[in-house]
């Protein structure tokens, strides 16, 4: 398929060109002429060494009985109409030529520096590459190394995908599809990191994702997740961890080895779960409100265990969501169970359980008094008249009551805080000390400039 992309190739152009290649053995047309400037709508398009070149999606043209045409100033770009007749004519014509997508990394690399109108020399300056090398590189006589496809890739504002297949990541595309809605910022959050671990998983740094074991035969979506978090406990147990430490992030990235993100997602916006093959990813959004983002947290992980999706789950409100999804009730009776366990609650709760010593563990498991009062009476702790006026209780009365105001301060603390994965901060930094890359990706994850992180790490090593 032939894609138009930031408005270099026209949406009519496009669509008359996947009609022409369209359901033909090799992607082979029939071509009177290689394409001229114009031609496709956009006097920006050149023919270049037989190629018709654009910023980021490129069409090569062979011709079997004539070298193609040298490029000339097309007049005025035509009418879509008229872009549409030209894919008939190209399609009725006698002698064959082929149109594909430009196929090799060297071929899109040089059309990034003949696009941008620097020389090979200049760029190899500007980077430090070797002059020669990079030639041998673009000639495909030398395969370009990981460090270098990183440099080009920052430079000229693409991703290390498309330049080695000339395709865009999936997420990419989502984060396009979320523009203008309320999770564009963390779709588009999700997108960086996906393409940062990518980045990762090319220079040997692969993402560690341990999923457990789905055993449930379960029919109801409650008791599926009820089960999932139960395995998930064990983990985290197994492990030596703590699920109620107050950095919650790092227990599931040590356990899970998901890649967490805590950053400003705009108000009214939870968090998201993103998965591809390469990443597993959790974006929450910062907040004062410290109990919700750790539910947050749970209940993102709660889809990508049960595996719910290959690409975005967006979740804007986690408590005020279609309640009838069935992925929904069990990613939040994931959360419940997994940041409540059964063992520690009914632990706590003896005859005579006072408001008191309900406000107490509130605060000790850092959850909401809401959330802990419904799963009390899940568990048939409380009946539903103590659940009802227990659940009303704020964070903050349950902390005083408790007299614990210091530990609801900490978590508030933490929740406030933007934080950016550390899995994928280590693995980046190795890749950098190991040569295997520059500082950029690095750089890029923390949103410094790669220089000045470079004059701040040699600062710290002169100190």
């Amino acid at each position: 398929m032939l894609w138009a992309c930031n408005g270099l190739i026209s949406g009519a152009a496009a669509q008359a060109l996947n009609m022409a290649v369209s359901n033909r053995p090799g992607r082979a047309t029939d071509l009177d002429h290689p394409p001229r400037l114009g031609d496709l709508g956009e006097p920006r398009l050149r023919v270049l060494r037989g190629s018709l070149l654009g910023s980021q999606r490129h069409l090569s043209f062979t011709e079997p009985t004539q070298p193609p045409e040298a490029a000339r100033v097309a007049p005025p770009p035509p009418s879509c109409e008229a872009v549409m007749n030209l894919a008939m004519d190209l399609r009725k014509s006698q002698h064959a030529g082929t149109l594909v997508v430009m196929p090799t990394t060297p071929d899109r690399i040089r059309s990034l520096i003949h696009d941008s109108g620097v020389s090979q020399a200049a760029l190899s300056t500007e980077l430090g590459l070797d002059p020669t090398k990079l030639s041998k590189s673009l000639n495909g006589a030398r395969r370009f190394t990981s460090v270098e496809l990183a440099q080009i890739a920052e430079h000229f504002g693409v991703t290390v995908d498309w330049i080695l297949t000339g395709e865009e990541p999936p997420m990419a595309t989502a984060a396009r599809a979320f523009q203008g809605s309320s999770p564009e910022r963390a779709v588009s959050e999700a997108a960086r990191l996906v393409e940062l671990r990518q980045s990762a998983a090319r220079l040997g740094y692969p993402k560690a994702w341990h999923p457990v074991p789905v055993r449930s035969s379960a029919a109801r979506a409650v008791d599926q997740g009820t089960e999932l978090a139960a395995e998930a406990t064990g983990r985290v147990a197994a492990m030596g961890l703590d699920v109620l430490a107050v950095d919650l992030a790092a227990v599931v990235e040590a356990a899970f080895g998901v890649d967490v993100c805590l950053t400003q997602l705009g108000e009214g916006f939870d968090g998201l779960a993103a998965a591809t093959d390469e990443a597993k990813i959790i974006v929450a959004a910062v907040t004062p409100v410290a109990y919700r983002q750790r539910f947050t947290i749970a209940h993102e992980l709660g889809h990508l265990l049960a595996a719910d999706d290959q690409g975005v789950h967006a979740d804007q409100d986690i408590f005020g969501g279609d309640r009838r999804d069935p992925t929904e009730m069990r990613a939040n009776a994931f959360a419940a169970a997994f940041l409540m366990p059964e063992h520690l609650v009914r632990g706590a709760v003896s005859a005579g359980f006072s408001e008191t010593e309900f406000a107490a563990l509130s605060v000790r498991l850092f959850v909401s008094p809401s959330a802990l009062a419904h799963r009390l009476a899940n568990l048939r702790l409380i009946d539903e008249m103590t659940r009802d006026r227990w659940r009303v209780m704020s964070a903050a009365t349950a902390a005083r009551m408790a007299g614990a105001s210091t530990a609801l301060a900490a978590a508030t603390a933490y929740s406030t805080e933007s934080r950016q994965p550390g899995l994928l901060a280590r693995d980046l930094f190795s890749a950098y000390l190991d040569e295997k890359t520059t500082l950029r990706p690095y750089a890029r994850l923390l949103g410094v400039g790669a220089e000045q992180l470079r004059s701040d790490l040699e600062r710290e090593g002169e100190g």
